[in-house]
């Protein structure tokens, strides 16, 4: 019987815990009624005082809780911390609606689980306070977490992997609404860029680094063969350096690392630091351009990016991208000269 007695008290006390972490906040505190009533719901009956004994244990040092007690606007406890405050699950709620690669029954699965980070009215608030402009096109791979998952361990173990990559087609003819390709690749880093998440990785058949869309994936497997070094097909000598990599990519094309020297309008001094670093030499031509000068990677995807500037920039230097701009901009003049 009394360890019947100890093991009730015991859950008592986490339940209390738990009753405040789900349903208080600071306008909303528990009272001990409340609190008491909640128990009998559950088939704990307690006094009043048991209820008080078990909060000043919940915030004892040893166990680190924060809960506070209020006369108003009712008298009562909520939990004052959490490890999460409301504007730090407001973006992760806002990341996860937003990003493309997590389906809609993931993404509906995964707010639910975020707003259990805070208290019920809370959560309730959150949906109601701001609006997030999702995506239409949200992948349909259910396979998306376990080929997260597994392809973590891949990059930890160091060994590659397989799988089917799925990509959508315009083959009208043949009603194809997809076209699928087997890769074996040697996998470096994960990567969550312009909205997608990448994979960064060696197709066995090249010496360089490529990216591949983690939503386009299927019936991935880790492979018994070990990874190449990346040594082996990049510029990093000891390991992948993922912050380094994504700052020279332009819409994740890969391509030859070099030092691009850009001729910039002066308006466009804070968007060239806020791409590249505030670190960058800026270094002014005249009253109305500055000049900087950047690592990228050589690509489609640089010259994508640069055009979308017009003639507020300038490619200096490699001549060879400065070649690529021109043909890029003299074939649209032309598209556009024949309407």
């Amino acid at each position: 019987m009394a360890d019947n007695k100890v093991q009730s008290s015991k859950l008592k006390t986490i339940l209390i815990y738990r009753l405040l972490e789900r349903f208080s906040d600071e306008e909303n505190p528990l009272s001990t009624t409340d609190l008491i009533e909640m128990l009998a719901d559950e088939g704990i009956s307690c006094e009043r005082k048991s209820i008080y004994a078990d909060i000043e244990a919940l915030n004892d040092e040893k166990i680190g809780c924060d809960i506070l007690s209020v006369k108003s606007p009712k008298r009562g406890f909520f939990m004052a911390s959490r490890k999460f405050e409301i504007p730090e699950v407001m973006l992760l709620i806002d990341a996860v609606s937003s990003a493309g690669f997590i389906t809609p029954k993931k993404t509906k699965k995964l707010i639910e689980k975020l707003k259990t980070l805070v208290s019920e009215k809370q959560a309730e608030s959150l949906v109601s306070q701001f609006y997030v402009d999702a995506p239409t096109n949200k992948c349909d791979n259910e396979e998306i977490y376990i080929i997260i998952d597994l392809l973590h361990e891949a990059i930890t173990t160091k060994k590659k992997v397989k799988f089917i990559y799925r990509r959508r087609s315009v083959d009208v003819q043949n009603k194809k609404k997809h076209t699928e390709k087997n890769f074996t690749v040697s996998p470096y880093a994960l990567i969550w860029k312009d909205d997608h998440y990448y994979l960064v990785c060696n197709n066995e058949k090249y010496d360089n680094l490529m990216n591949l869309r983690i939503d386009r994936m299927k019936k991935l497997q880790i492979l018994n063969a070990d990874a190449r070094d990346v040594s082996q097909v990049s510029q990093y000598e000891k390991e992948f350096d993922a912050g380094d990599y994504s700052s020279k990519m332009f819409n994740m094309f890969s391509g030859e690392e070099c030092d691009v020297t850009l001729r910039c309008s002066l308006k466009l001094q804070e968007e060239m630091m806020d791409r590249f670093g505030a670190a960058i030499p800026l270094t002014a031509c005249d009253i109305s351009h500055f000049e900087t000068t950047v690592k990228a990677t050589l690509s489609d995807g640089l010259v994508s990016w640069i055009m979308q500037y017009g003639a507020d920039i300038q490619v200096v230097e490699p001549l060879e991208l400065a070649d690529m701009v021109r043909e890029k901009a003299n074939a649209i003049s032309k598209l556009y000269s024949e309407l």
